[in-house]
């Protein structure tokens, strides 16, 4: 599969081709990928995470999501300019392999893997517990729960990419409505003043309780490692970029709204949440917009929220199989995943690496047997480094390319991260200073001590596939 697109002089430019490319139905249309980059935007991490950081940080949550929302938009940013230059399902595996080469792409690859499969793992821990809150529920074990999400999820995902696309387009609906429902609600309660348990809403909460930074700088600091990860999903649109028709045209638009959509979202909905009430009426016992609507006596809040975190779980959960299928496709045409991840069936999903990802989260549910109050820290701060890990081969391979076209050899499309390198540099700079807050976490240190185990892992996994390594599978065209 050859491809050629014009330089500014007008000639062809060679172009790279991935054999992971082919086979795919092009069956996701705008308003899929315009909600897959909503949905990658929009999760628990907001829904529920956002009450326990109001209560350590204050309103200054609202500055750290602005700012780790700026990042994590610079490597989405950079991916759309990779997409346009050339849209792959393999997306930044294949980029990797183009700028880094297969050790890049290998690396790129199984991070991309350790975090999917197991967040897919604190997705159905997640599922089963949000299930519990309902009495119905409450006699089956959770990890019955957590293997019934993950065999319905599962079975969905091997029918079609248009059925995924479907799936992630109701998700994504359910979330927005429920988060522009609660903004309605709360600027209603904002205009007319009123008194929420006793307190009158405006910016006084946030004036007369300690102003924006009531416990001071350092708890801002020190959270921002938690909120990179409620950003965690935004790369999967580039994923989803093999699959649809005309990506040129539908993925800048569907990138570009990621940011306005984290200002709307996350920075609105927290500032709002600290003019409605003072923040230390919030906990990381309940979902912050709970507190809220329970304390005006809306009738079945908790119900309502709950539904709509189970929703964000399970669009994660779809989302983790759906990638990283494509990603460990990509990957075994190369040679440097198993051999069985690179089959597709009749209607063209690659089942193989979709059952690698479920194989891993089975392990999950034997946590959930075995460990259940703990089966959810113990895989999320993993996750962690392998979202950490992605992003960092996504802006490095953004650099590379960048470099590549300032000697000529690449041509840039019009559709440009901006004030690049300097932007992917703040962004790397920006990735290992997360890292290092880790440390200052208790459970995030032993994520820390954890990391030569992967580095070793994967420096082993590379001398055991580098001999079976296909080097054609990547091919430029000629001029």
């Amino acid at each position: 599969m050859t491809e050629q697109t014009l330089s500014a002089d007008g000639k062809a430019a060679p172009v790279p081709a991935d054999a992971g490319d082919a086979g795919y139905d092009k069956a996701l249309k705008p308003r899929h990928v315009n909600m897959i980059a909503i949905g990658g935007a929009i999760g628990t991490g907001l829904f529920l995470g956002a009450g326990g950081r109001l209560a350590q940080a204050g309103p200054a949550l609202a500055i750290v999501y602005a700012v780790c929302g700026l990042f994590a938009f610079f490597v989405v940013r950079s991916l759309g300019e990779l997409i346009l230059y050339r849209p792959s399902s393999g997306a930044f595996v294949s980029y990797a392999r183009e700028f880094m080469g297969e050790k890049g792409a290998f690396v790129a690859g199984w991070m991309h893997f350790l975090n999917w499969s197991t967040t897919g793992i604190a997705d159905i821990t997640a599922i089963a517990l949000y299930a519990h809150f309902w009495s119905f529920f409450t006699p089956i074990p959770q990890w019955v729960l957590a293997l019934i999400a993950l065999a319905v999820v599962l079975a969905l995902n091997m029918v079609s990419v248009k059925l995924f696309g479907e799936m992630e387009f109701w998700f994504a609906i359910i979330k927005v409505a429920a988060l522009v429902t609660f903004m309605g609600i709360g600027i209603f309660l904002l205009v007319t003043q009123q008194p929420i348990d006793g307190n009158t809403p405006g910016f006084s909460l946030i004036s007369d309780h300690g102003g924006i930074f009531p416990a001071g700088v350092l708890p801002m600091v020190l959270i921002v490692q938690g909120v990179v990860f409620a950003y965690a999903s935004v790369e999967l649109v580039g994923v989803a970029a093999g699959e649809t028709e005309n990506p040129r045209k539908i993925m800048p638009k569907a990138i570009n709204s990621i940011m306005w959509r984290i200002g709307i979202f996350y920075v609105g909905s927290v500032i709002l949440l600290a003019m409605l009430m003072p923040w230390d009426a919030y906990s990381k016992q309940e979902s912050p917009f709970v507190t809220v609507l329970s304390h005006i006596g809306v009738p079945q809040a908790g119900n309502v929220m709950n539904l709509v975190v189970l929703t964000a779980a399970l669009s994660s959960l779809n989302s983790g199989l759906y990638s990283t299928g494509r990603i460990l496709r990509s990957m075994s045409l190369a040679g440097s995943a198993p051999k069985f991840t690179g089959v597709m069936n009749k209607n063209h999903v690659p089942y193989g690496g979709i059952l690698l990802t479920s194989a891993v989260c089975v392990v999950g549910v034997g946590l959930n047997a075995v460990v259940p109050s703990q089966a959810f820290e113990i895989v999320l701060n993993f996750a962690a480094i392998g979202i950490l890990g992605t992003w960092a081969i996504i802006v490095l391979s953004h650099l590379l390319f960048v470099r590549k076209a300032k000697l000529g050899e690449v041509e840039r499309p019009s559709y440009r991260l901006p004030f690049s390198p300097y932007t992917e540099i703040a962004t790397l700079i920006f990735l290992v200073a997360v890292v290092v807050l880790m440390g200052f976490d208790e459970v995030g240190r032993i994520t820390l001590y954890c990391l030569p185990v992967i580095g070793l892992a994967l420096v082993a996994g590379w001398f055991g596939v580098r001999k079976r390594i296909n080097m054609d599978v990547f091919e430029k065209t000629k001029l």
